[in-house]
C-alpha cells in the first residue's frame, strides 16, 4: 500500500513516518516544505491514500495562511479527483477552526474543501480536528507549549508562563498516529469526522511544575508516576529533548570497608531502587525492622543470607548466587544479614517498600 503523506517533515509527519515505514507492506510517498506544488499530481496518481498534514502555522505573510492551508487542500483535492478514482484522504485540521482568527479561518475553510470534494464525487475523507499535539520532535518555541517548556527546562532555560491558571487541551503524537493508522486501515464510505480519545487538560502552572518534577528527579531521584495517563506522556517527552550530553547523570554513592551503596531509584508511594555490592568475605547488614520490607535479587557473586526471628528465635539460611535470579525478601520482625561467601565481589540489587527516613529509619541494629 503506498501512502502519500503531505508535510513529511513536519512534527506529526516525521512521527507517522516512522510509523508507516515499520510496516512491511506499505510504501511512504513524502510531500514536504521543499516540493514543487505541481508535483502532488504524479505522487497521488501512484497513492492509494494520502494523509494531508501540510499546513502554515507561523508565516511572515499572513496571506500564506490562505495559500498553503486553503490552497494546497484544494490543489490536493483536485489531484485526487484527476486521478480517476477513490483515493482515502486524510485532512489534519485544528480546533481552530472554531476561531474567528486567520489561520482558523484558513484551516475552516480546507475543511470545507474536502468537505465540498466529497460531496461533489463521493472520495471517502476523514477530517480531524486537533488540538494541541504533543511530543518528541516537536519543534520548540514555535507552537507547542510543551515542547517548549521541555526544550527550555532540560537545558536549565527560563520559561516564561503569563497565566498560570490557563488551561491548554493536548493530544498525544503516539495516540495522534495510531488514530491516523487505524483510518488507513478501516477507511470509512463518504466524509467522517475522526476523533482522537485520548485528550488532557491541563493549566500552564501545572505544566511546568510537572515537567520540573522530572528534571529534578536526576537530584532528589524520585521519579513521578510515569507509568500512565498524562504524565507518562509529558515523561517520554520531556525525556526525548534532553540533549546527548544530559543522557547520563551521576547517582549518590556511599562507600566503606563492606562495600558501596547506591540509590537509584525513588517513588511517591512504591519504594526506591538500590544496589550495594559485599566485597569477599565481608557481612553487611545485621539489623531488622519493624514494617519496612525489601527485596534482595543477587546479580553476581555467591551470599548466605540469614534470619533470626526476634520472638521466638527461630533461625533460617538460604544461599543465592547470581548463576540462579531469586529474589529474597526480609520479613518484618526477623534480623537478617548478607554474607559473601566467595571468591569475588557480590553485587546485590534492593528494593525498599519506603523510601528511607533519616528521622526514623527503622533499621534497628541487632546480630543474628
Amino acid at each position: 500500500m503506498r501512502i502519500l503523506v503531505t508535510g513529511a517533515g513536519g512534527f506529526i509527519g516525521k512521527n507517522l513516518v516512522v510509523s508507516l515505514e515499520e510496516r512491511v507492506d506499505t510504501e511512504v510517498l513524502s510531500f514536504g516544505r521543499d516540493d514543487g506544488v505541481e508535483a502532488l499530481a504524479t505522487l497521488v496518481a501512484k497513492a492509494d491514500a494520502v494523509v494531508h498534514l501540510a499546513g502554515e502555522n507561523h508565516p511572515v505573510d499572513v496571506a500564506d495562511f490562505a495559500l498553503v492551508n486553503t490552497n494546497l487542500t484544494s490543489t490536493l483535492c483536485d489531484a485526487i479527483g484527476d486521478a480517476g478514482r477513490n483515493i482515502p484522504l486524510i485532512l489534519a485540521s485544528s480546533t481552530q477552526a472554531e476561531q474567528d482568527n486567520p489561520y482558523g479561518k484558513s484551516k475552516r475553510a480546507a475543511e470545507e474543501v474536502v468537505e465540498d470534494f466529497v460531496n461533489k464525487t463521493g472520495n471517502c475523507a476523514v477530517i480531524y480536528r486537533l488540538p494541541g499535539v504533543f511530543g518528541k520532535w516537536c519543534k520548540p518555541n514555535y507552537n507547542s507549549v510543551v515542547a517548549t517548556f521541555c526544550h527550555n527546562i532540560a537545558r536549565d532555560l527560563p520559561v516564561q508562563i503569563n497565566d498560570a491558571t490557563a488551561a491548554v487541551q493536548l493530544v498525544y503524537i503516539d495516540d495522534v498516529v495510531d488514530g491516523l493508522l487505524q483510518t488507513l486501515d478501516e477507511t470509512p464510505s463518504g466524509l467522517v469526522w475522526g476523533q482522537i480519545d485520548i485528550t488532557y487538560t491541563i493549566t500552564l502552572g501545572d505544566l511546568s511544575v510537572q515537567i520540573r518534577s522530572f528534571q529534578n528527579c536526576r537530584t532528589n531521584l524520585i521519579l513521578e508516576r510515569v507509568g500512565a495517563g498524562l504524565t507518562r506522556a509529558l515523561y517520554s517527552t520531556y525525556i526525548s529533548y534532553l540533549p546527548p550530553e544530559k543522557f547520563t547523570y551521576d547517582l549518590p554513592t556511599y562507600c566503606d570497608e563492606r562495600g558501596n551503596f547506591v540509590e537509584m531509584l525513588k517513588t511517591p508511594d512504591c519504594g526506591q531502587f538500590s544496589f550495594f555490592t559485599v566485597h569477599p568475605g565481608v557481612m553487611r547488614g545485621s539489623h531488622y525492622h519493624h514494617t519496612k520490607t525489601e527485596k534482595f535479587l543477587v546479580l553476581s557473586g555467591v551470599a548466605r543470607l540469614c534470619f533470626r526471628q526476634m520472638v521466638t528465635g527461630e533461625t533460617y539460611e538460604v544461599m543465592v548466587s547470581g548463576d540462579k535470579p531469586q529474589v529474597v525478601d526480609t520479613i518484618p520482625g526477623w534480623v537478617h544479614d548478607i554474607t559473601n561467601v566467595g571468591d569475588c565481589e557480590v553485587v546485590v540489587m534492593l528494593w525498599a517498600n519506603e523510601l528511607f527516613d533519616h528521622k526514623k529509619p527503622d533499621c534497628i541494629p541487632c546480630e543474628v
